[in-house]
């Protein structure tokens, strides 16, 4: 079987981007509305158990506040500040702050150059991926991905396969025809659970986390002079990832 797709989550992924990209601008946010919230580094690395950041926000509410300090409208609350947040985060990616992680730029383009189709599948909305790829790649880079598939576009969210099946379904492929790039185990698991392989690149919030079933655990896909460190599997000696290395993967796991 040919491998044809490479498929991406985003956010730790693409772009180390939790820590001071989205929890800064959800502590912008709240700052804005005079709420006297605040997300440390720790906190969100909690709160990063809840796939989604309207959902996250919606936890936070539910499952900290005291009742008579929440929102009479839940729903309604979570909306707007998540619009909100959207604002502070965008602002942040354009001014050039969340830069992409080591390798990602390079292997997008050499999978292109090479033929294979790229496609998203994460949490994160398209107006995010957009602007993260513009903010690093200029113009053109919001065009890099073939297919955007975003979990407000589904049912359900990871660890639910429903983003990764709407990404196969839209490219036209099947899950023995695509490679999975993750940083989280619940991430994995959605992979997992739509038949798809995957490769883990590991972050600070997920350094500790379970990834058995994953071909590759990698701290990153690494440079020529920046190379990655196996976390668990057989890269076969290669320092960092490129096409050659994932279509042997691949022939190894369908052989």
């Amino acid at each position: 079987m040919e491998l044809k797709a490479l498929i991406f989550d985003v956010d730790g992924t693409l772009a180390d981007n939790e820590r001071d990209g989205h929890r800064v601008a959800f502590n912008k946010a709240f700052a804005a509305r005079g709420l006297d919230w605040h997300w440390d580094v720790a906190t969100y690395g909690r709160l990063l158990e809840v796939f989604g950041g309207k959902e996250r926000l919606k936890h936070y509410i539910e499952n900290t506040l005291p009742a008579d300090q929440r929102p009479d409208d839940v729903d309604a609350f979570v909306r707007a500040v998540h619009r909100d947040k959207t604002r502070h985060y965008t602002e942040l990616l354009e001014a050039g702050t969340i830069p992409l992680r080591p390798g990602v730029e390079r292997l997008l383009r050499e999978a292109r150059a090479a033929g294979l189709a790229l496609a998203v599948a994460s949490t994160t909305t398209p107006q995010n991926v957009a602007t993260l790829m513009r903010a690093n790649l200029g113009a053109a880079g919001e065009d890099f991905f073939d297919v955007v598939s975003a979990g407000d576009m589904v049912d359900h969210k990871k660890p639910a396969p429903d983003v990764y099946q709407r990404a196969l379904a839209e490219l036209g492929l099947s899950p023995g025809e695509c490679l999975v790039f993750e940083d989280t185990q619940l991430g994995l698991a959605s992979a997992r659970n739509a038949g798809l392989d995957a490769i883990i690149t590991v972050n600070d919030y997920t350094r500790d986390e379970d990834f058995n079933g994953a071909l590759l655990v990698l701290d990153h896909l690494g440079e020529p002079d920046q190379p990655f460190t196996v976390l668990s599997g057989d890269a076969g000696g290669a320092r960092w990832v490129d096409v050659d290395l994932l279509r042997g993967l691949h022939a190894a796991r369908h052989a």
